[in-house]
């Protein structure tokens, strides 16, 4: 997916500049990387937030038009207000096309319905990891990373080295070398407590058999024989 973005030029810095452009419909940010200066830039408040409720638009190289140019940028950070739906602030970073970039990637996976840990297990699907952090060059950035469940068995996992990723991208190191789980199946909890409370109970006297069954014979006897008279 090809999403472009336009950034418009901005003068005023500072908070009250800031608080002054949201209160138009405009929202602040800044451009940066790739060698060239810090460009403060504001954007529509609108269009922004539209986009930013896009998955792509958060692990895409994006395009972004600015003052008759275009540059290829990745959205790097943005910060929303406490409990209104208002964009407060965004920042995007150029591409050298040349360099890796360390990304975090979304995963989506496939086949859960048929899965044998589900279908035949009865199990349910655990999301250990829903996104990925990689490095690759930016040609080589995908959308998003499909992890195929079908030959996943009731009770085993899913680790990243398992993964079939794309062509040149690879998970960081520090991710490579721990080689966490990313999805599991397991029996649901709910079905596992009500195994354990039906599995018959075994009383534990501590005697053996012979003399349990005599002190039982016993005690019988005993509530059977009157009180003796005093």
């Amino acid at each position: 997916m090809k999403i472009e973005v336009t950034a418009f030029p901005r003068t005023n810095q500072g908070k009250g500049a800031s608080r002054r452009l949201r209160a138009t419909g405009r929202v602040p940010g800044v451009i940066y990387g790739a060698g060239k200066d810090a460009q403060s830039v504001e954007f529509d408040h609108k269009a922004l937030l539209r986009h930013l409720k896009l998955e792509a638009f958060h692990s895409s190289i994006l395009d972004m038009n600015f003052d008759g140019q275009k540059d290829r940028v990745l959205l790097r950070d943005f910060q929303m207000h406490p409990w209104k739906e208002q964009v407060q602030h965004v920042d995007f970073q150029r591409i050298d096309p040349k360099k890796k970039i360390h990304m975090a990637v979304p995963l989506h996976f496939l086949n859960a319905e048929i899965c044998p840990g589900v279908k035949l297990g009865k199990g349910v699907v655990q999301h250990i990891i829903n996104e990925l952090e990689i490095q690759c060059l930016p040609d080589d950035l995908p959308e998003y990373i499909e992890v195929d469940l079908k030959d996943l068995e009731l009770g085993h996992s899913i680790h990243v080295a398992e993964m079939k990723l794309p062509k040149g991208v690879e998970p960081i190191a520090k991710i490579k070398a721990d080689n966490p789980s990313v999805v599991t199946v397991q029996v649901p909890r709910e079905v596992a407590v009500e195994e354990v409370a039906a599995a018959p109970v075994t009383e534990i006297t501590g005697q053996a058999p012979e003399a349990a069954a005599a002190a039982g014979g016993d005690k019988k006897d005993a509530e059977k024989k009157p009180a003796e008279k005093k």
